[in-house]
C-alpha cells in the first residue's frame, strides 16, 4: 500500500472510532433511564480519569527528560494550567447561554459544554503525537518505522471508542437527543486528525510542546471530572451505580492504555 495512504487512513482512523464511539447512543431506543445515567457518568469519569494518569501526564513525564530531577515540571505546571482553563472556561461559558433558560437548564448547558472542551482539548495532543510518529516515520523511510506510527494510530484509535461514548452518552442525558448527543461527541474528536496534520507537518518541532500540551489536557480532564461528572453521579438512591461505574471505566482505560501503549 502506498505510505501516503497509509499515513491518511492511519490519522483518520482515530476520528472515525471517535465517532463510531459516540453513535453508541443510537442503540437505546427510550431516554436513559436515572440509575443508568449515574452509572454512565460515573464510567465516563474513570475513562477521563485512567486516560490522563496513562494518556497523558506519564507520558508527559517521560517527554520531559532533558529536565533532570525536575522533569515532573511540566506535567505539574501543566496540569494547574488545564485546571485554570476551565476556570476561566466558567467565567466565558455563561455569556453565551442561550436565552430563557431555567437555572437547572443553565447548571446542565455548563456542565456539558465542560465536559465536551474537555475531551476535545485531551484531543489535540494525542492528535499531534499520531501526526509526529508518521511525520518522523516518512523521515525516516523505513517500514519499521511506519508501521510503529500505525500501530500509535490504531492504539489511540481504539481508546477513542469508549471516549466517543464518554461524551455522547452523558450529553444524551441532559438533552434527550441522540443526534445532538452524537454530533457532539463526534464534534470531539474533529482536532484529531486537524492537529495530526499538523504533527506531521511540523514533526522535527512540536516535541519541544509535547509534554506541556498532554499535561494540560490533563487538568482539564481531571478538573472537569472532580468539578462536574462525580458528583452528578451519585444518587441518593443506589449511590454505587456512580462509584461502580468510575471503577469500571478507570479499569477500561487502564488495560486499553497498558496493553496499546
Amino acid at each position: 500500500m502506498n505510505n501516503q495512504l497509509i499515513v491518511i487512513l492511519g490519522i483518520l482512523f482515530t476520528f472515525l472510532m471517535t465517532t463510531l464511539g459516540a453513535a453508541v447512543v443510537f442503540v437505546f431506543k427510550r431516554n436513559i433511564s436515572p440509575k443508568f445515567n449515574t452509572f454512565i457518568l460515573g464510567f465516563a469519569s474513570g475513562i477521563m480519569i485512567a486516560a490522563s494518569i496513562w494518556s497523558l501526564l506519564i507520558p508527559s513525564i517521560n517527554l520531559s527528560e532533558n529536565f533532570g530531577a525536575f522533569k515532573f515540571v511540566p506535567a505539574v505546571v501543566g496540569f494547574l494550567i488545564g485546571g485554570l482553563l476551565l476556570v476561566v472556561l466558567d467565567k466565558i461559558v455563561p455569556n453565551f447561554e442561550p436565552k430563557n433558560l431555567t437555572e437547572e437548564n443553565k447548571k446542565d448547558y455548563i456542565k456539558i459544554t465542560k465536559l465536551f472542551i474537555a475531551i476535545t482539548i485531551h484531543n489535540i495532543p494525542e492528535g499531534l503525537a499520531v501526526g509526529f510518529a508518521f511525520g518522523a516515520a516518512v523521515a525516516a523511510q523505513t517500514d519499521a518505522a511506519l508501521m510503529v506510527a500505525l500501530g500509535l494510530a490504531i492504539g489511540i484509535g481504539i481508546q477513542n471508542l469508549p471516549e466517543g461514548a464518554a461524551v455522547s452518552l452523558p450529553i444524551k442525558g441532559v438533552t434527550n437527543s441522540k443526534v445532538k448527543s452524537f454530533l457532539f461527541g463526534t464534534a470531539s474528536g474533529v482536532v484529531e486528525p486537524v492537529f495530526a496534520a499538523i504533527g506531521y507537518f511540523l514533526a522535527t518541532k512540536i516535541i519541544a510542546i509535547q509534554p506541556w500540551l498532554l499535561s494540560i489536557a490533563a487538568g482539564a480532564m481531571i478538573f472537569v471530572v472532580t468539578e462536574e461528572l462525580i458528583p452528578e453521579s451519585k444518587l441518593e438512591k443506589n449511590p454505587h451505580f456512580g462509584t461502580w461505574g468510575v471503577m469500571l471505566g478507570f479499569s477500561l482505560m487502564m488495560i486499553l492504555d497498558v496493553v496499546l501503549a
